[in-house]
């Protein structure tokens, strides 16, 4: 499949883009190749990509939210073909260039809008997030998503899973407490229990609560939201919080209307599963601090990113 060759020849201005780095191992299924890195080591491994260089590697979790980020560009460019503030794409490994034409070839197999392929060799990747203006970092590596949200990158950790392709428009779930917010009241909860948490809550109801670690890169996608109307937009955003309504919500929108972030659809589930409501949305990407809540969205088959609160 061939994408839109116009699209490949757009410039993106890097002080204006909303850059996305994103792993080979997140946006391409490579777990038998990571399997043979690990029993076999570098060698084995470069020659099985190079012997299968012209072979598409099939698609990743993160791949259907790659594809919608492409579709928004095309929306745009319908809109304004002189606009530069669009998506761009970093694909980052820690493998060396002689295992990286499979990966280019990959990309351009499906179509997508990526030119900007990183390939160093062992070395610790998320040290050049920063020099490419990068908002968010997918990877399904546990120290690379460490080391990016030390380095104050918005970062999730993929988990590799088979997951149906989503229509568009692009839909991006967030969790509250401790992703687009800080976990303040998280650890309240957790010293004085739920109690001392809703009362901590109505004391604070007027003070936004804190950033989370997703808070910057949720706030380069609501200016992305902002260039279209509120109908027929092809960017979709929920917040999907365990935070109950009546005790907890006001102050969550409070925060939300003082950042100025827009948020189309929110869900104050008060401690209920949130599968149900996710196999209803059909996310592109959902990011949670939970693992039980990343269980519970990868049992629907929802794109799931976690982001971890300790490293």
């Amino acid at each position: 499949m061939q994408g839109d060759n116009r699209l490949a020849l757009v410039w993106k201005d890097p002080s204006t883009a909303l850059v996305i780095a994103v792993t080979t191992r997140a946006i391409f299924n490579l777990e038998e190749e990571h399997r043979l890195y690990l029993e076999k080591g570098k060698e084995e491994y470069t020659r099985h990509q190079q012997a299968n260089q012209d072979k598409p590697l099939p698609p990743g979790t993160a791949f259907a939210f790659i594809q919608a980020v492409q579709y928004v560009n095309k929306k745009i460019l319908e809109s304004n073909p002189a606009e530069r503030d669009l998506f761009d794409i970093l694909v980052l490994s820690n493998n060396s260039p002689e295992s990286g034409v499979r990966i280019i070839n990959s990309a351009k197999h499906y179509g997508l809008e990526i030119s900007k392929f990183c390939f160093v060799s062992d070395e610790d990747s998320t040290q050049y997030l920063k020099s490419h203006g990068v908002k968010l970092f997918l990877s399904a590596d546990r120290t690379d998503v460490c080391n990016a949200l030390r380095r104050g990158v918005s970062a999730a950790l993929i988990f590799q899973q088979e997951v149906q392709a989503p229509s568009t428009p692009l839909r991006v779930v967030f969790d509250g407490d401790a992703v687009l917010f800080s976990d303040e009241t998280d650890q309240i909860f957790q010293e004085q229990g739920l109690e001392g948490a809703v009362q901590y809550e109505r004391a604070m109801e007027a003070i936004p609560i804190g950033e989370g670690p997703l808070k910057a890169f949720a706030m380069h996608l609501g200016k992305m939201r902002k260039k279209f109307g509120q109908e027929g937009s092809p960017i979709r955003t929920y917040l999907v919080t365990a935070r109950s309504g009546r005790d907890m919500g006001i102050r969550a929108i409070k925060t939300l209307r003082e950042w100025g972030l827009p948020i189309d659809e929110a869900f104050f589930m008060d401690g209920a599963p949130k599968g149900p409501i996710l196999a209803q949305i059909q996310p592109h990407i959902f990011f949670d601090d939970g693992l039980h809540n990343i269980q519970g969205a990868q049992n629907v088959g929802v794109p799931s990113a976690w982001v971890p609160s300790c490293c």
